[in-house]
């Protein structure tokens, strides 16, 4: 990212001026260029208004762009994908036996249209979408736009007579001038030296300039070279009363209203073409811009300024554009950074068209084929041929060399139209390849928080296989249904609890709904359950998977298919249903007193009667809090009956399930060791009884029973103990 150091209003001031100066001798040379090889296919002095229309575009462009535009630092004018469009347009509109000036109409109605076209797309805030498309497709569409450039101007390079395409050209080498071609390479090797020579002028400059000079050299041995009129090697001179602003704009909108139906037909489709991939164009050269400035554009205004500006354009006869990447960098370089670098280009643009006009009669065409030629060259993705060479992107190189050959031999909106297509492919084919089931864990590897006797756990495990957990992941939807009916599908005859934990799911489809309603049903047959837990309260998508899940008939509260809010909910059902086909221990269902709890086993008579003379005994119903996180005494709690959920407090309403204690457990034990509080809500399950020991007791008793008080003091730490492994391991899961 280039640094900017904050500017004084007049460095500021001069930045932009220079910058604007620096970038319209980067774009007019190349607005030129693209203006002459749409024109030139049609022949006679059409060239010549090729040359004058690049202009006219450059400071359309350059004018309007910036003032609506979302850009601060972005220089627009006419571009390549406009050139490889209107080009081949021109081509088949001759071919089809029409006028040249009907040719000309139906152009500038293309680019009315695609104007009009961008200003839809920004109204209706699809510019921050059109950045989205795949780097495969955007990949082969520019080297594609690039190839087609190359391939359209060789003929021009080798001075082709007439409006000869590529095959044609080279089948006739008697057609071909030396003259041509040896201005044509001076360009290319100025081109590519250019910066090594001096980095004062672009080499853009510099390149046409060396192609004047070479043509003229050339013309001192030949007489007939100098001369303007009927020179098929030269621009030539325009026309009498085509080189007025106000006469081309006057013509263009008189010709707009002469059009008929069947002609608009005609260009629908190509002026559609037009406006995507020239708002594919702009909106990628701003975010190079954003991320080598650190600003940010608004890309749908971008879109409606750019519609603005190549309407205008349409209007004075001028060639459409986009945001462009070289013009923009050595604004960006130059010292440009607001709108009126951009503004100072359309200006400066203006003062050249009325300078230096009659002076574009000397320029050879084939120096503008070259410099064409070499831009074409540098839009060719040479960096992605690589991705033949390795396996992981043999698939994405193949993307990139269809939609390639879809815009050379048809058209590069269908080319747009393939990429995309096999791109979608691409990534469904990776979706699938990757596993839907994250972990499979056995029932008798995992339970729930509750604490639980000895004898139940024993119970528990011994019932483990009927239960067991799948963690899904990723997207489930019609690409990975297969594979999650096949993970699922062997469970259902030999489970009887299938719990899915949704935590790390990504999407979900109806195609994956209908698979987990048929595993659902084939569970229910035998009387077994499908249970859903960690489900999202929304995917990425803004699916709101629970209610989908409801609204598609999977989970229904009248049927086997339950959703519970955490596994660890999901595992305690679960487990409640086993212990209830189980005979009751009846330990459970009477309070404990001192003596039955097994923490104190070692303890004396006379120690237990000192403890139970400082205990308070409190009877709570369900869902009764026995202490708040941040409230309360730091006191203990000896749960005589009962169940308590320990709840840490999250978000909002939001809590962590710590753990669920059961008869003859302690809580409260952090708030007691810390005397700063507690850090988590104690909520009763059912109807629980508790023995309260506060902390002002407890030094009371720790002074005339130091052996009681230390086995208190070591329950509470084993406790807090064994419920940070339960964390850690948590933790070490979800890394994994």
């Amino acid at each position: 990212m280039m640094e900017h150091l904050p500017k004084t209003p007049r460095q500021a001031y001069m930045g932009d001026l220079w910058g604007g100066l620096a970038a319209m001798l980067v774009a007019l040379p190349s607005a030129i260029a693209f203006g002459v090889a749409i024109h030139a296919p049609l022949g006679g002095s059409l060239a010549a208004q090729g040359a004058v229309a690049g202009i006219l575009g450059a400071i359309a462009m350059g004018l309007v762009a910036p003032v609506f535009g979302g850009s601060t630092r972005l220089i627009s004018a006419p571009c390549a994908p406009a050139a490889a469009v209107l080009s081949a347009q021109a081509i088949a509109f001759a071919q089809q036996g029409l006028r040249p000036a009907q040719v000309l109409v139906l152009l500038g109605m293309i680019g009315l249209i695609a104007g009009g076209m961008q200003i839809v797309l920004g109204l209706a805030r699809v510019g921050r979408l059109i950045k989205y498309i795949p780097y495969p497709v955007v990949s082969g569409y520019l080297s594609g736009v690039g190839l087609i450039i190359i391939a359209s101007q060789i003929p021009r390079l080798l001075g082709a007579d007439g409006g000869a395409g590529l095959w044609a050209a080279l089948a006739e080498p008697s057609s071909w001038k030396w003259q041509a071609v040896t201005v044509g390479l001076v360009v290319i090797a100025v081109m590519l030296l250019g910066s090594r020579l001096t980095r004062a002028v672009p080499p853009a400059i510099l390149s046409l300039l060396a192609g004047v000079v070479t043509y003229l050299a050339l013309g001192l041995a030949d007489p007939a070279l100098m001369d303007t009129d009927g020179n098929s090697l030269l621009v030539g001179t325009l026309v009498e009363g085509s080189g007025g602003l106000g006469d081309v704009a006057g013509t263009r909108w008189r010709a707009f209203r002469a059009l008929d139906t069947a002609l608009l037909a005609k260009v629908l489709l190509p002026a559609l073409t037009l406006g995507v991939l020239l708002s594919i164009d702009t909106l990628k050269t701003c975010l190079v811009i954003d991320a080598m400035s650190g600003s940010h554009h608004d890309s749908d205004r971008e879109l409606i300024g750019q519609g603005l500006a190549n309407m205008t354009s349409a209007m004075l006869g001028g060639v459409p554009g986009a945001g462009t990447m070289g013009a923009s960098l050595i604004n960006l370089s130059s010292g440009g950074t607001s709108r009126l670098s951009g503004l100072m280009c359309g200006v400066f643009s203006l003062a050249a068209f009325l300078l230096l006009a009659p002076l574009i009669a000397w320029v050879p065409v084939a120096a503008l084929a070259a410099i064409l030629m070499i831009i074409g060259l540098r839009m060719i993705d040479r960096h992605s041929l690589a991705f033949f060479f390795t396996r992981s992107t043999r698939f994405d190189f193949m993307v990139i060399l269809a939609v390639i050959l879809v815009a050379l031999f048809v058209n590069l909106i269908a080319a747009s139209g393939v990429g995309v297509a096999l791109a979608i492919l691409l990534f469904i084919r990776e979706n699938t390849r990757s596993s839907v089931v994250r972990h499979r864990i056995e029932g008798s590897e995992i339970f729930s928080k509750r604490s639980r006797n000895r004898r139940d756990m024993e119970l528990l495990e011994q019932g483990g296989a009927e239960t067991v957990v799948f963690e899904l992941q990723g997207s489930l939807f019609f690409g990975t249904a297969s594979q999650l009916h096949a993970a699922l599908e062997a469970e259902a005859e030999a489970r009887k609890y299938v719990i899915l934990s949704m935590r790390r799911v990504q999407s979900l489809d109806i195609t994956a709904t209908h698979v987990l309603e048929q595993i659902k049903d084939r569970l229910e047959e035998h009387g077994a359950y499908l249970i859903f837990c960690d489900i999202p309260k929304g995917l990425p998508s803004g699916l709101k998977m629970k209610r989908f899940l409801k609204e598609t008939g999977v989970v229904r509260p009248t049927n086997k298919a339950l959703a519970f809010r955490q596994l660890d909910d999901a595992l305690e059902w679960v487990e409640a249903q086993k212990l209830e086909e189980m005979p009751v221990d009846q330990s459970d269902v009477r309070p404990l007193d001192l003596r039955d709890m097994g923490l104190f086993a070692n303890c004396s008579d006379a120690e237990l009667a000192a403890l139970e003379a400082v205990l308070e005994t409190r009877s709570l119903p369900p869902d009764k809090k026995v202490f708040k996180a941040g409230e309360g005494e730091e006191g203990l709690y000896l749960i005589r009956r009962g169940a308590v959920k320990i709840l840490v407090p999250i978000h909002k309403k939001e809590t962590y399930h710590l753990t669920t204690c059961g008869p003859g457990d302690i809580i409260g034990g952090m708030g007691f060791v810390e005397a700063r509080g507690h850090i988590a809500d104690a909520l009763t399950l059912t109807e629980t009884e508790v023995y309260a020991l506060s902390r002002s007791r407890f030094d009371i008793l720790a002074a005339d029973h130091p052996h009681l008080a230390l086995t208190i003091i070591q329950a509470v730490a084993v406790g807090l103990s064994a419920r940070l492994r339960v964390t850690i391991g948590e933790l070490q899961a979800l890394r994994g």
